[in-house]
């Protein structure tokens, strides 16, 4: 006898793509987060992004996709996550897991430059503590959020908040929202080649 759990979990994710995609607020923020994108890119800045467990590898997604190649043959793009397993043993041995993100955007980041936190309860002390280190530099803060957005959404210049309720529902529309935010992004920078 099949498993109804698979196919109600499908119907599930199916759920929040829809209701995600009906908010036209939501369809905007995505925009907001392409144009910002090329903008950024387009005028020598740097974007940065990070987040914990899942979103961490999320995060490391979204530069790599940039530093190599996604869709098509293009220039490398200056996208960096903040991932270092050096650094985030070091930092948070000697000052607390919660100043990990906070000391890179301190070293890296510079005005105009974005920083990109991905977080499923919007809640994570290190992410916060970071997204307001990019304010204090000049820097635009997006937010992948989750569950209403949690604390950070007020740090954010662009909070894109999924109406999901459990991290993974969450984060499988904070991957779609990076592929389609990248190829969106990469279709303004590289016309020539689509």
């Amino acid at each position: 006898m099949p498993n109804p759990h698979i196919a109600i979990s499908f119907r599930e994710a199916q759920d929040v793509l829809t209701r995600f995609t009906s908010d036209a607020e939501n369809l905007g923020q995505v925009e907001k987060f392409v144009d910002l994108l090329a903008r950024t890119f387009g005028g020598g800045h740097k974007v940065y992004s990070a987040g914990n467990g899942g979103s961490h590898c999320d995060a490391m997604h979204f530069a790599e996709e940039w530093t190599g190649r996604y869709r098509k043959d293009r220039k490398p793009m200056p996208a960096l996550a903040f991932s270092d397993p050096s650094h985030l043993t070091c930092t948070s041995n000697d000052y607390g897991f919660e100043h990990v993100f906070e000391r890179m955007v301190d070293a890296f980041g510079e005005k105009d430059d974005v920083f990109l936190a991905i977080t499923t309860s919007g809640n994570s002390k290190n992410l916060i503590l970071a997204a307001e280190a990019a304010k204090r530099k000049g820097m635009k803060v997006v937010g992948l959020l989750g569950k209403g957005g949690g604390a950070i959404a007020a740090l954010c210049d662009i909070p894109i908040i999924v109406p999901g309720e459990t991290s993974d529902r969450i984060q499988e529309l904070h991957i779609k929202v990076i592929h389609i935010a990248i190829e969106c992004a990469e279709r303004t920078l590289f016309p020539e080649l689509y």
